[in-house]
């Protein structure tokens, strides 16, 4: 009975901090769902300091081996330029020709959205929180900002019918973050060693404060569309990247899906961080290797030769999307 009654108030207490709420019966069960996901444990989570000193050390020098290999050439790393490159090489070195449409954008204005709703004083529908956000976008520079700016009244509804789908999934799904939380949204975070490379990215949400060398945090990914093997990588990434910064690893890592009202989470560990470290390192080298070194670029066919700028002149990817087609 008195681990009963103390599991009831440790649960009131964890839904305060993070759910927001001290009663159980106002959250939805997804909202349950995902709290219970992200509770976090009882007994503290505390990294050995000679662990993070060693990750942080073997990084360090082995982007100065890489940097001096460039030759003096800058690179910012991302997760979407690892992804690349541990994609198809020839997909990597192809010319950038991504344009903005409603159906793409739709993410980045929830998004935005998301991030305002994050912060808002009271109460605020998710359409009130779209116009906002579109209307912040229209003003901002960079292509999106150009391209939003330039929408017509028909792509502009289609956007924002999109975007509320999203935001709405968002508050109805996801459980309420008080702001004793500490949440930050579209948080920078770059990572820099002697040499030209550096790493960065920004994190959609990050739960939780720094205390000591407690891993308090929770890094958040929102996705919209479907899923995808590389989103895990993207979140290792940012704990990589948490850590090198910070000396703090987070604790959790959540992909969520707004379009399935979903969570996927990953325990941050040991070997998390040595697989993100070595899956940078090697991105890396592999980029150094076929623009400065020489070697045959290696082609890899998957689900991104639908939208490859080489899918018309690549015979690898003609010949993977001909087959696509038969078996869909």
């Amino acid at each position: 009975m008195m681990t009963e009654a103390c599991d009831r108030v440790r649960r009131r207490v964890w839904i305060a901090s993070v759910g927001g709420v001290e009663d159980r019966a106002a959250l939805t069960p997804v909202q349950e769902r995902t709290l219970e996901l992200l509770r976090r444990p009882d007994e503290p989570l505390i990294f050995p300091e000679a662990f993070v000193d060693d990750l942080r050390t073997h990084v360090r020098e082995a982007l100065g081996d890489l940097s001096a290999r460039l030759g003096g050439e800058k690179l910012f790393v991302s997760k979407n330029w690892l992804a690349r490159v541990h994609g198809c090489e020839a997909h990597h070195l192809a010319p950038d020709v991504f344009e903005w449409n409603a159906q793409n954008a739709k993410g980045f204005v929830a998004h935005k959205a998301i991030e305002l709703l994050l912060n808002w004083q009271g109460e605020a529908a998710p359409g009130t929180l779209v116009d906002e956000a579109i209307a912040r976008l229209a003003d901002s520079f960079g292509s999106r900002g150009d391209w939003v700016a330039t929408l017509t009244d028909a792509d502009r509804a289609e956007l924002r019918g999109a975007a509320v789908e999203r935001v709405t999934r968002f508050r109805d799904s996801f459980p309420p973050i008080p702001a004793s939380a500490s949440p930050l949204t579209e948080a920078s975070i770059k990572f820099t060693a002697p040499g030209t490379i550096e790493l960065g990215g920004k994190t959609d949400l990050v739960i939780g404060r720094l205390q000591g060398r407690e891993s308090r945090r929770v890094i958040i990914d929102l996705k919209s569309g479907g899923k995808s093997p590389n989103h895990v990588h993207d979140l290792r990434f940012y704990a990589l990247l948490e850590t090198l910064v910070h000396r703090v690893p987070p604790r959790k890592l959540v992909t969520y899906y707004l379009d399935y009202a979903e969570a996927e989470i990953e325990d941050v560990t040991e070997d998390t961080l040595r697989t993100a470290a070595r899956r940078t390192l090697d991105g890396i080298e592999r980029h150094i290797e076929i623009t400065l070194e020489g070697r045959d670029v290696v082609k890899r066919v998957g689900g991104a030769c639908r939208w490859c700028p080489l899918n018309t002149s690549c015979a690898e990817g003609a010949e993977y999307l001909r087959g696509d087609q038969r078996n869909g």
